[in-house]
């Protein structure tokens, strides 16, 4: 069965791998599987074809025969459950790798899309320029514990995982804000990720819909 993702007709970040259907481009190329992208505008995510897949009007989805999913975190998930390539076979270490998942959507990146909504939603507000610096420290505090815990490895637990994949996709989102300069191991983990030759591919095909570049072969 052909696998469908949707995408933003035209991103917001212009092609840069900040939308969330590189992720789900991302683990599809780890694991191989051939998918098509349809493209759909700002409109049409709000209309009702769209709702009756996600319903709160957003992208990425997922469409495979019968099964229509949502949430980056619940398709990486699928991918990587049903395709060898993402997950251990060890069950432990498939436990932890699930739940580096969960800790990259709901700890780490939370503070990081607070970041994004204190400048660019917030930054004309009088109280943007006090603010910014409580967001920052919240953001740090988590990457503190995040190196700790990486230390000098280069994955997060043992070989590259979806965990990895979800962590590193977020992590992106601080790669122009120069935070991620004061965490050395952090700033490596994610050049690792970004030099992967599946997420190479990814961006590459985001980023060619952005451009109206057409990709080779």
């Amino acid at each position: 069965m052909t696998i469908t993702i949707t995408a933003f007709e035209r991103s917001p970040d212009g092609g840069k791998g900040l939308a969330r259907d590189t992720r789900v481009r991302w683990a599809l190329e780890e694991v191989g599987q051939p998918y098509e992208v349809r493209l759909v505008s700002f409109r049409a995510m709000k209309e009702p074809a769209h709702l009756a897949l996600h319903p709160f009007g957003q992208i990425p989805t997922y469409e495979e025969g019968a099964l229509a999913l949502f949430e980056t975190g619940s398709i990486v998930f699928h991918i990587a459950e049903r395709h060898a390539g993402l997950l251990p076979d060890d069950a432990d270490a498939r436990a932890r790798a699930i739940t580096w998942m969960f800790a990259a959507l709901n700890t780490v990146e939370p503070p990081i899309l607070e970041l994004t909504i204190a400048k660019i939603v917030e930054g004309d507000r009088p109280w943007s320029k006090e603010r910014l610096p409580l967001v920052e420290d919240r953001i740090r505090d988590r990457l503190k514990q995040l190196s700790a815990r990486l230390r000098d490895a280069d994955w997060l637990d043992g070989g590259f995982s979806a965990g990895d994949l979800m962590m590193v996709s977020v992590l992106l989102r601080l790669k122009s804000s120069g935070i991620l300069d004061d965490y050395p191991n952090l700033a490596a983990y994610l050049a690792r990720g970004e030099a992967r030759p599946a997420y190479k591919r990814a961006f590459e095909a985001q980023l060619a819909v952005n451009t109206g570049t057409p990709l080779p072969g």
